[in-house]
Parts: structure tokens; C-alpha cells; sequence
């Protein structure tokens, strides 16, 4: 069984400690490779240098939105829209960068839409220009991004990450290119809804993120989690879907190796 993290910020400092480690078990269960998102623009250069040696591991650059406020007040880097464009898609170019993102809306954070829609409206430009795939960031603001998605031509679609919307979302995201993160949310009872969108909807629009070190799996909550735990999520998925592990496996690897063109 060969699986793909699909979401991962394995560069983030709380596996600065042991980061080799937890690779070596991943590899141990199957995981062969792992996307790797940026956040803000001071994160981008040194998750490039981390994948620089790691064959394996792949990176992709944005400002998410819980960034968005500390990059326009703290990282003076950039003069304006136009200037935060132009450094976001020469670093997708000089770097090899799978995707464009995490990036989109989150209407449950202190930072206005209206900010955060500027710069998200960046980054759908790039990925349409430079023909990459989006790593989207939705919460409670899948109508507003919806409609920007109509908006631009993106060739290469790209995924939900975390979706937990209903099936007729799903589908609606699923006709404009974009896939479904499935990630640690379906191992909840609690999470109905989403256990059963990804019973429903085609494998073949599902792909598997662990976002760690955050969405811990039911029972762990308040502890780091870890890329290694994704076997367990593909095998929640296979038993809400009544497959074999193998089947899941195969095609959210075969999803995620057409999505990001590995």
C-alpha cells in the first residue's frame, strides 16, 4: 500500500525535533510522499530549502488567510497587490512548486473579508497564469469563494482542503476541477454530514491530507498530529465507503498523483 499526504505543514517548528523520525515511520506504513502548503511569505523560502533534499516531499506557496493580516502589517516585503503577485509567482516558477496556496476565505477570523479577498484574488491570478493547481482554505465562506471560482479560469482546478460540506457542495466544487481533502474530521461520529459526503460522493473526487500537526483523529485530541496517522484515515474512509483499504489507497494516490502532476 503506497499513500500520499496530500496536505502536511511538515515544516512547521513542533517537528523541528523528530522530523526525520516521523518520516522514517511514515515510510514504515506506506506514506511515500507529502505536499507540503505555505502559509505566509517568510515561511516560503525555508519550506523550499526543507524540500530541497527530500526527493519525496513537495511544496507549494500562498498566504493563507490566517496570514494575511500578519503579512500585510509585519512582512513589509511587498509594495501593494501587484508586488505580492509578482514575488508569489516567481517563487512557484524558481522553486518547482507543486500548487498555488493555502490560500482562500475564513469568515470565523478577526480579518475582514474584504482583506482577505484581495489577497486571495492574487493567487487565483497566478495559479491561472502559471496553470497550478489551488489548495483551498473554506471556512463558512464556501458561496463567496464559489463565485470568485466562477470568476477565474483555472485550468488546473485544484482541492478542498478539509471539505466538510454537504454532498451537493461536494458535487458543485467536483464539476470545477476541485477535489476533497478527507482528512481526520471523518474518524468524529459527531461529523455526520462529512462521514456521509465522502460515503457518497465519486473515490475518484477524494484525496487524503492529514493536516498535521493540526486535525488530530478521534480520541487524540490535544496532541500533535502526525502524517503517520494516515493509514487510519484511509481506512475509516474504506469502511464508510464499504471497500478494501487497497481500493481507497489506489485511487486517492492516482487522485493525487493527476491533481498535482506528480
Amino acid at each position: 500500500m503506497k499513500l500520499i499526504d496530500s496536505h502536511c505543514h511538515f515544516d512547521f517548528d513542533i517537528f523541528e525535533p523528530d522530523r526525520a523520525q516521523v518520516w522514517q515511520r511514515c515510510t514504515d506504513v506506506g506514506i511515500n510522499q507529502l505536499i507540503i502548503p505555505g502559509v505566509c511569505i517568510s515561511q516560503w523560502q525555508r519550506l523550499a530549502h526543507l524540500v530541497d533534499n527530500q526527493p519525496q516531499w513537495h511544496a507549494a506557496a500562498g498566504v493563507h488567510p490566517w496570514w494575511v493580516s500578519k503579512n500585510c502589517e509585519e512582512e513589509r516585503d511587498y509594495r501593494g497587490e501587484a508586488e505580492l503577485g509578482r514575488m508569489l509567482a516567481e517563487h512557484l516558477k524558481q522553486n518547482q512548486c507543486v500548487a498555488v496556496g493555502e490560500c482562500g476565505l475564513d469568515a470565523a477570523i478577526a480579518t475582514p473579508l474584504e482583506s482577505q479577498m484581495a489577497v486571495f484574488k492574487i493567487q487565483l491570478e497566478v495559479a491561472s497564469d502559471l496553470q497550478l493547481p489551488l489548495i483551498l482554505h473554506v471556512h463558512r465562506a464556501h458561496n463567496e469563494v464559489l463565485k470568485l471560482l466562477k470568476q477565474y479560469h483555472l485550468p488546473r482546478g485544484g482541492v478542498v482542503h478539509a471539505f466538510s460540506g454537504s454532498e451537493q457542495m461536494a458535487m458543485e466544487y467536483w464539476k470545477m476541477g476541485f477535489y476533497l481533502g478527507v482528512g481526520g474530521t471523518i474518524t468524529y461520529s459527531r461529523a455526520a454530514k462529512t462521514r456521509r459526503t465522502v460515503a457518497r460522493v465519486p473515490l475518484e473526487s477524494l484525496i487524503l491530507e492529514s493536516d498535521a500537526p493540526d486535525m488530530p483523529l478521534s480520541g487524540r485530541q490535544g496532541q500533535r498530529n502526525s502524517p503517520e496517522n494516515l493509514p487510519l484515515i484511509a481506512a475509516e474512509l474504506a469502511a464508510l465507503r464499504d471497500v478494501s483499504l487497497q481500493e481507497v489507497a489506489t485511487a486517492t494516490r492516482k487522485n493525487t498523483e493527476m491533481l498535482f502532476s506528480l
